[in-house]
């Protein structure tokens, strides 16, 4: 299908590959040698600036590797990791700084995690930011308390902005101007209306968002239900449970009820052990307000999400519409998207990166679909020189390498020249 300005196109392999699997951060297990058996093609393929193709490689393993070992860590000095207490406009934020240890950062980057219990302190993330300071990328990665409650607020987004105007404002920690964010899953909502604030809205150069979403609404119809739409025809995938959890842990803060709140997290709680256990006694308690959340959570129908929807908590649903991106006009965004996301995405659909570009600025967005390289979070790269490898491997690691890629051009960009 060629490249149109209705259908943001992914990026494509030169090799032939057959559909698959999925990407979602984080990059979990990568094997070197695998990356290193295609690096030679990569290299020839790629054309300039063939050193920075060469670290998109190592970059590239080392997200793979996450604390495992890589060449990437061999051949650069372990990042220095400090706590960091800031001040925007009398907001007082905490977070961690990632530095290259033994060179000045080149560029900045905000990295934020999605809803995870663990927030900034995620091993995945933790790691993930390490590569990234070896890359010589100031990182900072804030405190959003509310991701350890796994619930996303429509004020994260100005926490997010807080954060880059920090890191920005420092010629230490982003050279030139040189700064963007990093956002993963359900944060890329916030990272996006983040660079939409008037008093950063100039100075974000660069999104990298993995498995985000366009419209709020739609991915949540998916999580639940598995239906979706792409190109005018429905799709469907099993969901990952973890989003109806997610969804029910989030809910009850907006519960009224006290007994709500506690009887909808012992429900959550109940099938984050056992998929499968019996919570219906738990459900006879809770009021009409406290089932509308667990309806929505449990219903697999298309049909009925809309009207389930509906009975949410007044205040939930304002929520929901203030972190959607599809009511906002992302025309005015200056910065440059660079999407990735799995076709097999069980938690938010590979459509909704394509919608994002979509309602970008003209030329402001590229995506990158991945069929079959990496699951939700596992990563499976099957066996070297296998036709599998070629076919469907080979290509998968060849787009994951044009988006590292991408994003150390943006680390190299030269500031724009002053009228």
């Amino acid at each position: 299908m060629p490249e149109t300005r209705a259908q943001p196109q992914p990026e494509r392999s030169p090799v032939r590959h057959a559909p698959g699997w999925i990407l979602d951060f984080p990059f979990q297990a990568i094997r070197l040698r695998h990356v290193l058996i295609a690096a030679a093609a990569l290299l020839l393929l790629a054309g300039c600036a063939p050193l920075r193709h060469y670290q998109s490689l190592l970059v590239l393993a080392d997200a793979g590797a996450g604390h495992g070992p890589s060449r990437w860590k061999e051949v650069t000095q372990p990042p220095r990791r400090q706590s960091v207490a800031f001040n925007v406009n009398g907001r007082v934020h905490t977070g961690d700084l990632y530095l290259p240890a033994d060179a000045e950062p080149v560029a900045g980057i905000v990295l934020v995690p999605g809803a995870v219990p663990e927030g900034k302190d995620d091993p995945r993330l933790v790691a993930f930011a390490m590569t990234l300071a070896r890359a010589r990328f100031a990182v900072l990665a804030p405190e959003l308390p509310g991701f350890r409650e796994l619930r996303v607020r429509p004020t994260d987004a100005r926490a997010v902005a807080d954060a880059f105007a920090y890191l920005a404002s420092r010629p230490d920690l982003a050279p030139g101007g040189r700064a963007g964010v990093g956002a993963f899953s359900y944060s890329v909502g916030p990272a996006v209306l983040a660079a939409l604030e008037p008093d950063i809205r100039e100075r974000v150069r660069f999104i990298v968002a993995v498995g985000g979403y366009h419209d709020l609404f739609r991915a949540i119809r998916f999580f639940t239900t598995g239906h979706f739409e792409v190109d005018g025809k429905e799709g469907y995938l099993k969901p990952d449970e973890y989003g109806r959890l997610v969804f029910a842990y989030g809910a009850k803060a907006y519960l009224r009820a006290p007994r709500d709140r506690k009887l909808i997290e012992a429900i959550a709680e109940r099938k984050r052990r056992d998929r499968a256990a019996d919570v219906a006694e738990l459900v006879a308690g809770l009021s009409r307000e406290g089932n509308a959340v667990y309806e929505v959570a449990v219903n697999t129908d298309p049909a009925r999400f809309p009207a389930l929807l509906a009975e949410l908590p007044p205040a939930m649903l304002a929520d929901l519409d203030a972190l959607s991106l599809h009511n906002k006009d992302l025309g005015r965004l200056e910065a440059r998207l660079l999407l990735i996301h799995g076709r097999n995405d069980t938690l938010i659909p590979y459509p909704e990166s394509l919608a994002l570009a979509q309602a970008a600025p003209e030329g402001k967005a590229r995506v990158w679909l991945i069929n079959r390289v990496l699951g939700h979070v596992d990563l499976s790269l099957g066996h070297a020189f296998t036709w599998q490898f070629v076919s469907q491997v080979l290509p998968d690691i060849w787009r994951m390498f044009r988006a590292v890629d991408a994003l150390l051009s943006e680390r190299d960009k030269s500031p724009p020249q002053a009228p």
